[in-house]
């Protein structure tokens, strides 16, 4: 049974060093939204990585669309652009150096995220990671409803209703007169 509805969010932009904050503020603004405040800083710092990754790397151009959908109990933060190579993982920063100031991007991906990956997309890709939403902070409470059937008297008893005719009941149904309230009976 989903319990919410998805919630869902897409910009495309110039992946340009001004508008990576700008973006960075507005999914935080959407997740405070949506009271996942637990995921803010994941999905600020991963998204300000895809799109720093954009910026330096992508070729022809630096057009890309930023998705964020929340499904359930995943938030899902994507980033499309036109560039269809994909990014090598194999090595960080300045040939595998551990104090690299740079290259580290898909591995705060990997650390900050439940999951994460690249797929081909048109003349482009996709590189993608997901976040463990947390739990609803208002739990649902479950409706409570009888259900009347052939093991059940329901809710007429003592009343045959299928021999009196519906003009002779005790209180008929009709509309309330204009302006006046049904409670006000």
């Amino acid at each position: 049974m989903i319990s919410e509805p998805s919630r869902y969010w897409t910009v495309e932009l110039q992946a340009q060093p001004s508008r990576i904050g700008q973006v960075r503020r507005i999914v935080s603004a959407h997740l405070r939204h949506w009271q996942l405040d637990a995921l803010i800083d994941h999905a600020s710092l991963g998204v300000t990585e895809l799109l720093s990754n954009v910026h330096r790397h992508a070729q022809p151009d630096k057009m890309c669309t930023v998705e964020v959908a929340l499904l359930l109990d995943r938030l899902t933060i994507s980033v499309r652009d036109n560039d269809p190579r994909f990014p090598d993982v194999s090595e960080p920063g300045d040939g595998g150096n551990e104090f690299a100031t740079s290259g580290r991007g898909l591995s705060i991906i990997e650390a900050l995220s439940e999951s994460w990956g690249v797929r081909p997309h048109d003349s482009g890709k996709i590189v993608w990671f997901t976040l463990q939403a947390p739990p609803s902070p208002v739990a649902l409470a479950p409706l409570a409803h009888t259900v009347y059937g052939a093991t059940t008297a329901g809710p007429f008893t003592g009343r045959d209703l299928e021999t009196v005719p519906f003009s002779e009941m005790e209180e008929p149904l009709h509309a309330p007169a204009a302006g006046r309230s049904v409670l006000a009976r």
